[in-house]
């Protein structure tokens, strides 16, 4: 694609600042922000990739992916607006999930240990993990507020933080885990996701770019089963005070 081919699709924001204008929006600030930064962001981010490929080794991969970790981490604890120590839960949890996934693909060879693989799938993991955080967190913030008589009554029958909080940590998992689950489920016949469209685009045999495809469902549907589950764990026992009780944040 030619630089000049490319200008062409900034008539998609045109159109939309249009539409915002006359609806009275009020996104047109938002829209020109999001495309300037999304331009140069994918701009540095494709010279930074096209030295670390050139360098080919693991310490800038490492330092990469721990960047997209940080950065994730930082957005969807930002986005919570909840506690202030939520970063570095967040962190542990998204770090985990990368860790333990891909760990798993580079040990049984199921993708070559170069950062041409690694990276672009890494930055699929840590993406849907930071997505599956942001949910997470609002969708546990409003369970407990909208549920806190519930909890306050399973505290003063004795029941533990851990045990009055456990059904609400489910829901919160489980709707957290639904932009996922059904992205699966319409996959192939609602979209073809980015990954397969990319290689096909680029010459690629589809029945392979499907298994690479494949490859990266199930790996995303693992890392946000791991995500949500290690984040529950990490974050609820910041909405009890020392004495087990729920904090007046909820009451």
């Amino acid at each position: 694609m030619t630089l000049l081919s490319l200008s062409f699709t900034l008539a998609f924001v045109a159109f939309a600042i249009v539409l915002s204008i006359r609806k009275r929006l009020g996104l047109e600030k938002d829209l020109v922000v999001a495309s300037v930064r999304a331009t140069v962001q994918l701009l540095v981010i494709g010279y930074v990739l096209k030295l670390v490929f050139s360098f080919n080794s693991p310490w800038f991969t490492f330092l990469m992916v721990a960047a997209m970790v940080a950065v994730a981490a930082y957005n969807a604890g930002k986005r919570a607006k909840l506690w202030k120590t939520v970063f570095w839960k967040v962190f542990v949890a998204i770090g985990l999930t990368e860790t333990v996934t891909m760990a798993y693909l580079l040990v049984l060879h199921v993708l070559p240990v170069k950062p041409q693989y690694v990276i672009p799938v890494s930055g699929m993991i840590v993406g849907n993990a930071m997505v599956i955080s942001s949910l997470f967190l609002n969708r546990l913030y409003g369970e407990v507020s909208n549920r806190k008589q519930e909890i306050l009554l399973l505290l003063s029958l004795g029941g533990t933080p851990r045990q009055s909080i456990r059904q609400v940590l489910k829901d919160a998992v489980k709707a957290s885990l639904i932009p996922t689950v059904d992205t699966m489920k319409t996959t192939g016949l609602v979209q073809l996701p980015g990954m397969m469209t990319g290689q096909i685009i680029a010459g690629a045999d589809p029945i392979q770019a499907v298994r690479y495809q494949l490859l990266i469902l199930f790996a995303l549907l693992a890392a946000g089963a791991i995500t949500s589950i290690t984040l529950g764990g990490l974050v609820y026992p910041t909405l009890f005070n020392q004495h087990q009780q729920l904090k007046r944040d909820f009451e």
